[in-house]
């Protein structure tokens, strides 16, 4: 190759636009979608302090009993890195195993949770570089897994519509653990604690 005919180039980052690259949204809509991704993270650790709490919870045969204490710390650290589809799952199923869940609705609980992560994928990992429509609506670039390219357009009512659901389901994940007469962890609230701090933890 001729090398007078290549035209190199770099990028001139003192040209580029204030806020560079979500210039083109006004700061209400970030505002709305970071409090909506923010509310996602609050759902992956309720999910996960209710993973705790029904695990700490469970009654166990004696000839259970070792072979549960082996497999709880693993199971504990998943619920601290596993995203939301995987909480989910381990979700429905220490709740199915536990002896005394009271709230009859998890199945459809955990199918609710399961449809939001697809929103919450879009949100998290979509571009936003379309410039809003007229309503001020844009659609972010975002391809599943199946090659599905999403085409709903997203704006601030949207965002704020979702973070309320999403608080809705974790309102609801709570629920599951304190209906049952247990302290949610972490929480202060009403109910018996289960894990009681000594000054050996501290």
């Amino acid at each position: 190759m001729n090398e007078n005919k290549v035209r190199r180039a770099i990028i001139d980052r003192d040209g580029l636009p204030q806020n560079f690259p979500t210039q083109s949204h006004p700061p209400e809509f970030w505002e709305q979608l970071g409090r909506t991704v923010a509310s996602f993270g609050f759902l992956e650790e309720t999910l996960g302090k209710a993973i705790f709490a029904f695990t700490a919870t469970r009654e166990y045969r004696d000839d259970e009993v070792e072979e549960a204490i082996l497999a709880w710390l693993p199971q504990l650290e998943r619920a601290l890195s596993d995203q939301l589809w995987n909480l989910a799952e381990t979700f429905n199923k220490v709740t199915k195993d536990h002896q005394a869940t009271t709230i009859a609705n998890v199945a459809e609980l955990v199918e609710d949770i399961k449809a939001a992560t697809v929103v919450r994928n879009v949100l998290c990992h979509g571009s936003w570089q379309k410039k809003p429509d007229k309503n001020g609506a844009s659609v972010p670039l975002f391809v599943n897994r199946n090659t599905e390219i999403f085409q709903t357009p997203i704006d601030v009512a949207y965002l704020a519509q979702v973070q309320r659901h999403v608080v809705e389901l974790a309102c609801s994940v709570i629920d599951t653990v304190t209906h049952m007469g247990w302290q949610f962890p972490g929480s202060g609230g009403p109910g018996q604690a289960i894990w009681n701090r000594t000054a050996n933890d501290e």
